[in-house]
């Protein structure tokens, strides 16, 4: 699979929840690439959370620090890079994703909230609905995300195992 690659990075997109630090960490095992998470190259670069970036200087200061850090990812190759949920948001970004293949993890809404119920580290979820807000967001980001080169479906009770040897199986459909 790395030779059909050719080290191109492997960029997964998706909104919070779907597992994309531990299907991207699985991913660069598989493919024998390094492993990226956004997020957390902008918590050790900025030493804050993202909650504290969030509350410190506001959503649009957190997106320009992802762009930031994509712009300079998106420069090495055989990356499996895991990206924060709303990376998709800016233009710019589309720009840095399309140097390598973009794997939108798909998932329900009614998953993603089962998961992020007790997460208290997702600031645009610390709200008096968060359900509601998870389904504006997705409603919002769902045309953006299906930009992606590849769609994998998250399905309740699938294993990150499987989740990425879905994305393996599905590679080679959009690299002939």
């Amino acid at each position: 699979m790395s030779s059909l690659l050719k080290g191109v990075n492997v960029y997964l997109i998706g909104m919070m929840g779907t597992g994309k630090t531990t299907v991207g960490n699985l991913l660069a095992q598989q493919l024998a690439y390094r492993f990226v998470d956004t997020d957390e190259i902008i918590c050790q670069a900025s030493k804050k959370s993202i909650n504290q970036i969030f509350a410190e200087a506001g959503e649009e200061a957190f997106r320009q620090l992802e762009s930031d850090v994509l712009a300079q990812i998106c420069a090495y190759t055989q990356l499996a890079i895991a990206t924060g949920g709303g990376i998709i948001l800016r233009q710019e970004n589309w720009g840095y994703l399309h140097h390598g293949l973009v794997v939108w993890l798909d998932a329900p809404v009614d998953l993603l909230y089962a998961r992020l119920a007790e997460d208290t580290t997702r600031p645009l979820l610390q709200e008096p609905d968060p359900q509601g807000k998870l389904r504006s967001l997705f409603a919002q980001r769902t045309p953006l995300y299906s930009q992606a080169d590849l769609r994998i479906t998250v399905n309740e009770g699938e294993t990150p195992e499987q989740i990425a040897n879905k994305v393996m199986a599905a590679i080679p459909s959009v690299l002939k």
